[in-house]
């Protein structure tokens, strides 16, 4: 029951945090666009890409987060031991298989 909330919780935080990101980037489109100045203006669409780079990263950062932290197993954290025998078990194996060799 807790998984189910917190990935309701999750999803309502993502579209609200997208939203409110593209908010604040449609704001600050109309602000640049009102600049009269051309240094004033490209300085503005710098610092709009910027913040939007951030908004937007930020909420994809926090989603993807979020989402592995709901759904990972609840035993813990592993070092990667099963996954790194395995590789050097394979890289060590000089033995022909069988199948095509290309």
């Amino acid at each position: 029951m807790t998984r189910i909330i917190a990935s309701i919780f999750t999803t309502l935080l993502t579209i609200a945090m997208t939203l409110g990101a593209m908010y604040i980037l449609v704001d600050a489109t109309e602000y640049v666009t009102s600049l009269e100045s051309p240094i004033d203006r490209a300085t503005a669409m710098g610092a709009e890409l910027l913040l939007g780079v951030i908004l937007l990263l930020g909420t994809v950062w926090l989603a993807t987060h979020l989402a592995v932290r709901i759904f990972s197993p609840k035993g813990g954290a592993t070092n990667g031991g099963a996954m790194n025998d395995t590789l050097t078990k394979d890289m060590n194996d000089t033995t022909y298989q069988g199948g095509a060799v290309v």
